[in-house]
């Protein structure tokens, strides 16, 4: 086998990066300085990265995923003629097509994601060979802008930030809107824990999202967008400012976009973090140089928006969708779907799975599939237990409710919500209490205090989690719970605050007996709550290995090395930190 004719494609997203592709990277280049190397974003197998494909003379495809330095003279070694593959390592081949990894991505349906992973987002060629700005020169040569507007009606999809407001009855109030300048605003300040849809698509497919952008200008007559994308996205940033280049460099960006007469321009504005932000008017207040705080409404950003002019913003992976539904048709992308909740819909895994990363399967998914089939099930082997879905603002799923299909209204019925597309999956060493408690703490804490109710209120709320965790308090508590949760949900602006107590109503309502386990018993079923476990060591498990004790950061626990059962933690001084059971490789240390 020829290798000058191998071509091999890294993974360079986030993920990769981390995982080590800039090391993976240079050990092809020194084992094999004649091969063609490309670095693409990610595919979304992030349980699976450092991910390596090779492509070879003979037309042949091997995808290996988890590559390191020391794996890679064994790939190169195979892909000239020598030696065995790394079957461990390989998720695809021409002979493991049907490969348990490969049905990671053999499962999903891929529109948004269609080219994440498959092109080098630094490469404007890489992306004209996959029909890019097919759609937007299609637009300005044959469609006028309501003829855009009602094959996105036709298409059916919501939008993909979280209220799956219908898109465009959106872009329609906006189009009929007056004024001299209109803006069109791409929603990339994802900020919901466990979540890196945006991230993913920004850093993989710029150009995807660019020419989304441009066919919704083109749609509501906006002549400049911005792109607020978080600070902590560096990779997506500099891909993205990369893109916004090369398309004024091809023509398709800028003024008298081919020889049309529309012209529309992009800025990228960074957002520092604030997950207020992710609402759309306190979003605009950020872009105008103003604290991020949300205003009343109305009047609707489509009327008074941005500097006062009509606005329109659409989430990332909304904008994703769009030149897929201009080059295929409003009706392909509606054959996907229910009734009520057309298209596909990508999701973070994260949490207690096996296979975490992202995912794009069609509405109507149920939510087991989604977690069984593409995500592997459990990561520890315990049963799941629950999924929160929507992030913060979203609530949690117990498993006996995974057969609920993934739509709008289906998801709201359990009292979560689509949100942008995050699954924190749970198995059962979560403690639900402890989990509401983490979801009210970060929503309190972002918190722009405008509202009274939202700024006073989430923090009554977690002070009597905190008290249910350490045991201190009563059943009446509970109840103190459902009215503040009420009360904040009806009196608070914006979204932040009316969806805060979420993660809390759907514990108490789907997992009340280990609220009151923690103010009756005493005891954390999950045994997570500091104040209410206790560590123990089993001596007849004990081998003497002393790890507890070195690791045990108050010297709570005594011994002699060497000696079998002779540890024991002194409870008076041990502060339930975990590192024991965590380092003991005999698992003598029991956690009641």
């Amino acid at each position: 086998m020829d290798a000058n004719n191998l071509n091999v494609i890294v993974g360079e997203g986030t993920c990769g990066i981390a995982a080590g592709s800039k090391e993976v990277i240079e050990a092809f280049q020194k084992y094999a300085p004649e091969i063609n190397i490309k670095s693409v974003g990610c595919v979304g197998m992030c349980h699976q990265e450092v991910i390596a494909e090779i492509n070879d003379n003979n037309g042949n495809r091997y995808i290996y995923g988890q590559v390191t330095k020391k794996t890679v003279p064994q790939i190169i070694k195979f892909h000239k003629g020598e030696g065995e593959p790394l079957d461990e390592n390989l998720i695809y081949s021409p002979e493991k097509q049907d490969s348990h990894k490969w049905q990671y991505l053999g499962h999903q349906t891929r529109i948004a994601l269609r080219n994440v992973g498959n092109l080098d987002p630094t490469s404007i060629s890489d992306y004209e060979k996959r029909d890019g700005y097919k759609a937007i020169k299609k637009i300005v040569a044959e469609m006028t802008p309501d003829q855009v507007i009602e094959e996105i009606r036709i298409s059916g999809i919501r939008g993909r930030g979280g209220a799956g407001f219908p898109t465009h009855v959106k872009w329609d109030f906006a189009r009929k809107s007056e004024g001299d300048v209109k803006y069109l605003i791409c929603n990339g300040d994802e900020g919901d824990p466990g979540a890196f849809m945006d991230r993913s698509l920004l850093e993989g497919d710029p150009h995807n999202v660019i020419e989304g952008m441009l066919i919704a200008a083109y749609a509501i007559g906006a002549t400049k967008g911005y792109a607020y994308v978080r600070a902590e996205y560096p990779l997506a940033v500099k891909n993205f400012g990369k893109a916004i280049e090369d398309a004024h460099a091809l023509g398709v960006l800028g003024e008298n976009i081919q020889g049309s007469g529309f012209s529309f321009d992009i800025k990228i504005k960074e957002g520092a973090g604030a997950f207020v932000c992710g609402e759309e008017t306190a979003l605009i207040a950020s872009i105008e140089g103003d604290r991020g705080m949300p205003r009343c409404k109305p009047p609707f950003p489509a009327v008074k928006g941005l500097f006062g002019k009509p606005t329109i913003i659409n989430n990332v992976e909304t904008l994703a969708n769009l030149p897929w539904i201009i080059n295929n048709g409003g009706k392909a992308y509606a054959a996907y779907g229910t009734e009520d909740s057309k298209g596909t819909k990508v999701f973070a895994l994260a949490g207690a799975i096996k296979k975490g990363g992202l995912v794009e399967v069609p509405m109507g998914t149920k939510i087991r599939d989604v977690l069984e089939d593409i995500g592997g099930g459990s990561s520890s082997g315990k049963p799941f237990k629950a999924v929160q879905l929507g992030g913060p603002s979203g609530g949690c799923i117990p498993e006996s409710l995974f057969d609920t299909t993934i739509e709008y209204a289906s998801i709201n019925a359990t009292g979560a919500i689509m949100g942008s597309g995050g699954m924190i999956v749970m198995d059962g060493s979560t403690c639900m209490v402890d989990l509401a408690k983490y979801f009210l703490s970060f929503t309190q804490l972002e918190s722009c205090g405008k509202c009274t109710f939202c700024r006073i209120g989430t923090l009554r709320m977690r002070e009597l989690l905190t008290k249910i965790c350490d045991g201190e308090a009563e059943m009446s508590d509970l109840d103190t719970l459902d009215e503040l949760a009420e009360q904040i949900t009806k009196s608070s602006l914006c979204g932040l605050g009316q969806t805060a107590p979420n993660p809390v109503v759907t514990t108490l309502r789907y997992f009340r007996g280990e609220y009151e386990a923690h103010i009756k018993d005493k005891s954390c079923p999950a045994a997570v709550c500091k104040s209410l476990i206790t560590h123990t060591i089993v001596p007849a498990d004990c081998t003497g290995c002393s790890l507890c004790e070195i690791q045990c950061p108050v010297g709570a626990i005594t011994g002699e090395k060497k000696v079998k059962g002779s540890y024991a933690i002194i409870q008076a001084k041990c502060i339930n930190c975990g590192m024991c059971f965590e380092v003991c490789n005999s698992k003598a240390i029991q956690v009641k």
